[in-house]
């Protein structure tokens, strides 16, 4: 593939994506189709006719699927929105009419038709754009998205702002999906909306996933909805009518309104779900007709006050094995886009395993033994590898769809009873169920185990989901044991020490992608909570850590020891209860200490061996290792490791400054 140079972004003034910042990536030779090439902002778009929509549609369709299949990213969730994409820019005044796009998978027909066409390969690399919407990037991207459920909230925000201003022919659209929909947040934001009566669109992306398949009684009633035949027999009706607005005069919103309630009433006994709080509904749609999708959302621009538009759409759309294995498409890596082979690298030599997957099978390999246990997942069971037990146990492991506190308070329920839930999420989504750990597990001292996966640096997915904050968040909770193994096996013992009678409440958090150990299956035996153990003795300095990590660490060690430096490095396991006794002894025997972790440097590990040093009374050296106090971007996992510092060889560089430092007390 030919590669050219490329022309420093300037996507927006002053951004992070300048050359001055490192950012200075090559275009690559990837056709865009006759018609997508002659559009860069949506006002290009415009000069189409509605005619042209489709080919437009199959070209950006295609052009997505030649990036993403050399470049990686997710893949299914935008192909199935291209037509819905391009509808929106046609229509509305973008960027002076807002759109939310909800996490923002789905956004990257968005970026491609928003001036980052040619540096859309760039997408999640290192400097290079982000996979989400991210306001410092464009204009256009009016909201900052990854997490779940903001858009309508975000949205009437807007809106509100707007009619403040004196705005009025101002629009507000929110993109939300089905699966996003299951979160409390979304009902709430729906619920202020109906009451405030400002412009807002809702448009509900209709697919039945979200990364795995929706679950849930919403689930039902969207497919009862898009189901009744009789239903759709007659919603064309109310279509054509909302066509000859014009013809009826000022009182024709009204007129249509009624009619249109009066048929959804009479022939859909559940249709009143958002109409009950005061949204207008529409559809369901085929989220696939671009020029119906165009006229639809002309007409509901006429119509005043909060609207939801129910479109059915196929995620993967377009693309036929992303619409045949939606869960697997959804970020599929590389792939072969003709023959549709997933590309993965091929080793002669045992590798090791994804911490999540030792998870899932050593819960399963728990629960035989032990059948209190319970799993508990929010709408991520491949992605934590908890679908391994729902396979194996479908009675005792839960996914209750993105709903992250409900899954903890639902565990709290569980335990109350007597049974042990494993509540395994994401650590960057578990800040969404903060109160709930607090208020329903900690202060009832409950033996709830949360797995916390993606612990530290997530890697290309960004900011929004690097698992940067809780060891910090945990760690100030009462009755809450925190923990990280350093590998696999580590984790085994984490887990089966977790279950064991009166625990309490278990933190067990652990990184994105592969541990060390090809032979992980080992037998499982408890670990006394708040001990840690030493990797290796030392002279003159010790090295602290936490989790993972710790095998940069052991890297960092074996640099030194080529330069005839010999470090100690001690497993601290625990950042809560700490184990005393080893720190009495690293204390006593060394006056210059590093600590790292794979988290926030503020109220983390290294922040609680330097409260044990200041309440005992100890002076040392001490050197902090971990996640600066400022926002991280995306890229390899190794790419932002080096670039906060904590690599193996950044380790061993502040071995060798400590070690050079004069004497006296260093704390940072």
């Amino acid at each position: 593939m030919k590669l050219v140079p490329l022309p420093t972004c300037t996507i927006r003034a002053g951004n992070r994506y300048k050359k001055s910042l490192g950012f200075n990536p090559v275009r690559m030779d990837i056709k865009a189709g006759k018609l997508l090439d002659q559009i860069r902002y949506p006002r290009d778009l415009k000069k189409f006719k509605e005619e042209d929509l489709p080919q437009i549609c199959d070209e950006l369709r295609q052009y997505i699927i030649d990036i993403v299949s050399v470049k990686g990213g997710h893949f299914g969730a935008s192909l199935g929105v291209v037509e819905l994409t391009v509808a929106l820019h046609y229509i509305y005044n973008t960027p002076y009419d807002q759109l939310v796009w909800d996490v923002g998978h789905q956004a990257y027909g968005h970026k491609i038709l928003t001036g980052r066409r040619d540096i859309f390969h760039t997408n999640r690399l290192y400097k290079g754009i982000s996979g989400f919407p991210n306001r410092t990037e464009s204009e256009y991207d009016t909201f900052g998205v990854g997490h779940s459920s903001t858009s309508i909230s975000a949205a009437i925000g807007m809106a509100v702002a707007s009619d403040f201003k004196g705005l009025k022919g101002k629009q507000h659209i929110a993109i939300i999906g089905d699966g996003a929909m299951t979160a409390g947040l979304a009902f709430e934001g729906l619920n202020h909306a109906g009451y405030v009566n400002k412009n807002l669109l809702v448009i509900l992306n209709d697919n039945c996933m979200s990364i795995d398949p929706n679950v849930g009684a919403l689930k039902q009633y969207l497919t009862d909805i898009t189901t009744s035949h009789t239903y759709n027999k007659v919603k064309d009706d109310v279509w054509n009518l909302l066509g000859k607005l014009s013809k009826f005069g000022k009182n024709a919103q009204e007129i249509v309104s009624k009619i249109e309630n009066g048929i959804k009433s009479t022939l859909l006994k559940q249709s009143n779900l958002f109409e009950s709080l005061n949204f207008r509904y529409f559809g369901p749609v085929d989220g696939h007709d671009v020029i119906h999708l165009a006229k639809i959302l002309s007409d509901l621009k006429d119509i005043p006050g909060p609207k939801l538009l129910h479109c059915v759409t196929v995620k993967g759309k377009g693309y036929k094995p992303a619409e045949k294995d939606q869960t697997k498409w959804h970020a599929p890596g590389l792939f072969n886009k003709d023959t549709g082979e997933i590309l993965k690298s091929i080793s002669k030599e045992p590798q090791p395993p994804k911490y999540q997957d030792v998870f899932g099978h050593t819960v399963v390999e728990l629960a035989e033994k032990n059948e209190k246990i319970m799993g508990v997942t929010p709408a991520m069971p491949s992605g934590s590898s908890m679908n391994i037990m729902m396979k194996a146990m479908p009675d005792r492991a839960f996914d209750v769809g993105i709903a992250e506190q409900h899954a903890v308070t639902f565990s709290a329920g569980l335990a109350t009873q007597g049974m042990i839930p494993f509540c395994n999420i994401y650590s960057t989504f578990m800040q969404r169920a903060y109160d709930q750990v607090v208020h329903d597990v900690a202060i009832q001292n409950l033996n709830v185990v949360f797995c916390l996966d993606r612990g530290g640096i997530a890697g290309s997915d960004g900011t929004t989901h690097h698992g940067a904050f809780d060891l910090a968040y945990m760690r100030c909770v009462p009755n809450m044991i925190v923990s990280a193994p350093m590998n696999e096996s580590e984790l085994r013992n984490l887990m089966f020490t977790a279950q064991q009678d009166n625990m309490g409440p278990f933190t067990i958090r652990y990184p994105r992608g592969a541990g060390v150990l090809t032979d992980w299956r080992t037998p499982m035996k408890a670990i006394e909570v708040g001990t840690g153990r030493k990797i290796c003795d030392g002279e003159e300095l010790a090295i602290l850590t936490i989790g993972h990590i710790g095998n940069y660490a052991v890297e960092a060690c074996q640099l030194l020891k080529k330069e005839g430096l010999f470090p100690a490095h001690y497993d601290m396991r625990f950042a809560k209860p700490l184990d005393k006794k080893l720190l009495r002894e690293i204390f006593s025997k060394f006056n210059k200490i590093i600590t790292v972790e794979d988290g926030c440097i503020i109220g983390g590990m290294g922040s609680a061996v330097l409260e044990f040093m200041a309440d005992h009374d100890y002076v040392a050296q001490v050197k902090r290792m971990g996640m600066p106090d400022r926002t991280i971007d995306h890229g390899s996992q190794l790419e932002l490791h080096t670039e906060c510092g904590y690599h193996p060889e950044g380790i061993a560089e502040e071995v060798v400054k400590l070690l050079r430092a004069k004497k006296g007390l260093m704390v940072s």
